[in-house]
């Protein structure tokens, strides 16, 4: 989805998104219930847990660990592919509460490949290809994708819920 800002080669070199230690935990992604039955269907081992209406997958803390690495992460990159979950496939973009009755779409500033982009380029983006429509249609559907907002990451649209 994000082929016009991003390469392949670029995401699957960084890896930063694969990557949580203790403090972002909630960046861990949603697995729907379609993505979970691709993963019992074609063998994948991954332990999930429940939150909210969707699940995520369990992150191995080891003992005195502050990292852990999504389980579907290899050398070249997530082992999905084109079936990762809607999460990966437009990461660094969140859909974020903003208030009641306000969301907005924002950009992780850990990104480094694509948070130093222009902010009307990513804008843009969001608007003309109707990934904003896709990523706000996929936040009602599954409450649990929308993140509490942190103030460093730069909104970029917003919508009245």
């Amino acid at each position: 989805m994000l082929s016009k800002i991003l390469s392949r080669a670029e995401c699957a070199k960084c890896k930063v998104c694969c990557v949580f230690d203790r403090s972002d935990i909630w960046e861990i992604p949603i697995i729907t219930d379609e993505t979970a039955e691709y993963l019992n269907k074609h063998g994948f081992d991954a332990e999930l847990e429940q939150r909210g209406n969707a699940k995520v997958f369990r992150m191995g803390f080891k003992d005195g660990q502050e990292l852990s690495y999504c389980p579907m992460l290899t050398s070249d990159g997530c082992k999905l592919g084109d079936n990762k979950p809607f999460d990966c496939r437009v990461w660094p973009f969140r859909v974020m509460r903003l208030d009641d009755n306000l969301l907005g779409i924002t950009v992780s500033p850990v990104c480094n490949n694509v948070s130093t982009l222009p902010l009307k380029t990513l804008s843009e983006l969001l608007l003309n290809d109707g990934l904003a429509d896709k990523m706000f249609a996929y936040a009602e559907k599954y409450p649990a994708a929308v993140k509490p907002y942190e103030d460093n990451y730069p909104i970029l649209c917003i919508r009245k819920q």
